[in-house]
């Protein structure tokens, strides 16, 4: 299946295989998260995690070219169901941040085995995915801040969901 020229071990094929599924599933929750946001009126947040579903996607197409770049068949995995019945956007948020640490985890996983093995390849091609999970905990951290800082009445999510609005165009 392998052919003896591959550039990388199976051991980090595999990693990356994983993360293809990681990427995928994280695409899928936001878009669950995105419809409950929509269903239960919050425009802005919808918006929002819409476009953290394109964002995840895109995410999980940037390993596969990585990938297919090398000439390496990928594994497309089959996605998860969201498992999560959301009971309030600020749930969502926390949910989300969770989410985006256990993807960090799992990139360090794969830049630790990378950087064991000498592959500065697939370390080098990870520093970007790093930048980004900093920046993605970083904003679901401020984000449940808003609601310790604004409340959790009615009108300070309806505040919330504002904010949320713009960041999404902001992400877009």
């Amino acid at each position: 299946m392998f052919s003896i020229h591959m550039k990388i071990s199976k051991n980090i094929l595999q990693l990356l295989h994983e993360q293809i599924g990681i990427e995928a599933n994280a695409s899928n929750y936001y878009l669950y998260v995105s419809s409950w946001c929509k269903v239960n009126g919050y425009d802005g947040a919808s918006s929002f995690f819409q476009n953290h579903s394109t964002e995840e996607r895109a995410h999980m197409l940037k390993i596969i070219q990585y990938l297919n770049d090398l000439k390496i068949d990928t594994v497309i995995p089959q996605i998860q169901k969201p498992s999560q019945k959301m009971k309030s956007l600020e749930q969502a948020c926390k949910i989300s941040l969770d989410n985006e640490r256990k993807v960090s985890q799992a990139i360090h996983k794969i830049i630790n085995t990378a950087q064991k093995e000498n592959d500065h390849r697939t370390n080098f091609f990870l520093e970007w995915f790093v930048h980004e999970q900093i920046e993605e905990e970083d904003l679901f951290e401020s984000i449940l801040q808003k609601f310790d800082v604004i409340g959790r009445d009615k009108l300070a999510i309806h505040e919330i969901d504002k904010i949320l609005e713009k960041l999404s165009h902001k992400s877009s």
